[in-house]
């Protein structure tokens, strides 16, 4: 039961989370450089498959361990933010390599925002599933 709190909690911080930031963070930086290639409105399938699978592959590597191991919500947020940066440099590296009017701008604040959405993500979603189970 604890597992489904946990996964649950984490998904709900994420989601909440990356809504305000890709709303008052990433889109207006993103506006600025390739506004012809986003979308009027998300698509939302292929986004709740990234988040479902990626808080998976977080709760795997650093929120469950967490939890059976006693490990201290400092030891998360550095993890967490370790997957994070990897990736979401991964996505922005790779645009930045191959396409032609990806910038730095975009690179940076993409990745500090999810470097910084997945630690703080997970650390909460720790630290709640401790205070209900």
């Amino acid at each position: 039961m604890s597992l489904v709190i946990l996964y649950l909690t984490t998904f709900v911080l994420f989601l909440g989370l990356d809504y305000l930031g890709l709303t008052n963070i990433v889109k207006p930086v993103f506006e600025r450089h390739i506004s012809a290639l986003l979308l009027e409105e998300f698509r939302i399938l292929p986004a709740f498959v990234f988040y479902a699978f990626y808080i998976a592959v977080l709760l795997w590597f650093v929120s469950w361990p967490a939890i059976t191991q006693e490990k201290s919500l400092l030891w998360v947020l550095g993890n967490a933010a370790l997957i994070g940066a990897m990736g979401y440099g991964t996505y922005e590296f790779t645009n930045l390599a191959v396409m032609k009017d990806w910038t730095w701008d975009m690179v940076v604040t993409d990745l500090i925002w999810g470097t910084a959405l997945t630690a703080v993500s997970a650390a909460g979603g720790v630290y709640f599933t401790r205070l209900l189970v």
